[in-house]
């Protein structure tokens, strides 16, 4: 069985991200979401909520591929993630050239760390290579119409954030 493994902090989900997703989940037999704890960047939204938004944007997506697909909060090193889940491959999307320069360090470290995990990239469609959660937090925390960066039940998070 394939198993790959897409990391992030998915804070929030975005339809960049759900096309990676799709994409990859084609690649695989299993995919797993590693939604990464990392208190340094003080996430919006806590790992709970981004991970039931993972899991409700996934199943119609599982059932569109044939491909199971899982959401599994890591806090742990990527390489060890990925062992811990079972992923011969890393998935990472990519939107520009800034993106790759860092995750071609990423792949040279975890290469030395574990020379069985590869890692695959898949570019963004061009709809999608603007958007960043980062940006569209602050779109969403401005006032910004963001309804063409996320799904509906994304904006509502987003909007129960910062209208409510």
């Amino acid at each position: 069985m394939r198993i790959g493994l897409y990391p992030g902090t998915f804070d929030p989900i975005t339809l960049g991200h759900i096309d990676i997703i799709r994409r990859a989940a084609l690649l695989v037999d299993r995919l797993v979401i590693g939604v990464a704890i990392n208190r340094d960047k003080g996430p919006l939204f806590p790992l709970e909520e981004r991970v039931a938004m993972i899991e409700g944007e996934c199943e119609a997506l599982s059932r569109e591929t044939g491909t199971e697909i899982v959401a599994h909060p890591f806090e742990n090193l990527l390489i060890h993630c990925a062992k811990d889940v079972g992923a011969s491959v890393i998935v990472r999307g990519l939107r520009a050239v800034a993106d790759f320069e860092y995750e071609f360090q990423m792949v040279g470290m975890n290469r030395a760390l574990d020379s069985s995990v590869e890692t695959v990239f898949l570019m963004a469609e061009a709809r999608h290579q603007a958007i960043a959660s980062k940006l569209v937090k602050e779109i969403a925390r401005l006032g910004g119409d963001v309804s063409k960066f996320v799904t509906p039940p994304v904006l509502a998070a987003l909007d129960g954030r910062f209208k409510g």
